[in-house]
């Protein structure tokens, strides 16, 4: 499973014009789960999400985790993530999961986050979304499990 993490001071989904998530201060995580990928990899990637430390402490480094701050998350799955682009001009979809497992497994994701984590929003499995956002830092990482 693979999280592109991206630090926000805000972000926002829409599909159809309207907005159907959005977080202030946090993370916006764009998700793409792989053929191989289970409930545990989601668990470690939500741990890793919650923990990972991306805020900057008193002295400006980078030492608070989202947990620590009390962020926002934003979650949108975007199989286009787990892409093939070693070879050629064109991706291959190869490495993605099949929709089933992969909204099954973002469900499941978005699900714990909900429980673990007070503020949490996502976009829609599968929709044509718009994606807005400033990226604080800019500060990004791919996470993989």
């Amino acid at each position: 499973m693979k999280g592109l993490l991206q630090r926000v001071r805000g972000a926002r989904v829409e599909v159809a014009g309207q907005v159907v998530g959005a977080v202030e201060q946090g993370l916006l995580v764009l998700v793409a789960v792989e053929p191989d990928d289970t409930r545990t990899s989601a668990d470690k990637l939500l741990h890793k999400l919650l923990n990972y430390r991306v805020f900057s402490d008193a002295e400006g480094k980078m030492n608070l985790s989202l947990a620590e701050v009390g962020g926002g998350l934003l979650l949108v799955s975007q199989f286009t993530l787990a892409a093939d682009t070693k070879s050629g001009l064109r991706p291959s979809f190869s490495t993605a999961a099949p929709p089933a497992l992969g909204e099954e497994l973002f469900d499941y994701l978005l699900g714990k986050a909900k429980q673990m984590h007070g503020t949490v929003a996502s976009g829609r499995f599968g929709a044509d979304m718009q994606v807005h956002l400033v990226n604080d830092g800019p500060v990004t990482f791919l996470l993989q499990t």
